[in-house]
């Protein structure tokens, strides 16, 4: 094979893969500036505000969950990475307090049972009281949960936005190295003989 087809070929090879990697970055971009928006205007109509830095809220976390959660004190919830401190440092820490540790699943199960057992002794009012209690701590335990899922789940929305973004200035960086050795390659192709071949 003659050395200028082949450079011919490799440049533009190299060219046709720059621009894949320029339409790439482009369409990651995009992919990124829409899960970022998405996630940031969804997040602002929650209206959710971290706890001011000297509320009782913030105060009564344990040290850890407090030095997360201070970082934002005051602050709007608006970013995956607030939501995720937000539900584990915060939410997490206080569904944990609700029902000794249990999840609504496993309370859910003793709430149910506790209304069988008040319904059929309707005159015994402690297991009235009883049933009343563990249907409150699943209400608030499926409350509680469900907008520390939903906040996960923004934020790995958000997270995949982040990833996008990283990937997008990684495939124009590539573009334009492919593009410089594309030039490179036309250049050399220029310089070469008709007569050299590979």
């Amino acid at each position: 094979m003659k050395r200028r087809t082949f450079d011919r070929i490799v440049s533009m090879v190299g060219f046709g893969l720059s621009i894949f990697l320029f339409v790439a970055g482009a369409l990651l971009n995009w992919g990124y500036t829409f899960a970022d928006n998405a996630v940031t205007t969804q997040l602002s109509n929650q209206k959710i505000m971290f706890p001011a830095a000297d509320s009782a809220g913030l105060m009564s976390l344990p040290d850890e969950d407090r030095a997360v959660i201070e970082k934002y004190a005051g602050q709007q919830l608006v970013t995956g990475k607030q939501a995720m401190a937000y539900a584990d440092h915060y939410i997490g820490v206080h569904v944990k307090n609700i029902a000794g540790g249990k999840t609504y699943n496993e309370v859910s199960g003793e709430a149910l049972a506790a209304q069988a057992a008040a319904a059929a002794n309707p005159s015994d009012a402690s297991l009235a009281a009883k049933a009343a209690a563990l249907g409150n701590q699943r209400t608030t335990l499926f409350m509680g949960e469900t907008l520390k899922g939903l906040l996960g789940n923004a934020y790995a929305f958000w997270q995949l936005g982040q990833i996008a973004m990283y990937s997008a200035y990684a495939a124009v960086f590539a573009g334009i190295l492919m593009l410089i050795l594309s030039i490179l390659g036309f250049m050399h192709l220029r310089r070469t003989s008709e007569d050299a071949t590979v």
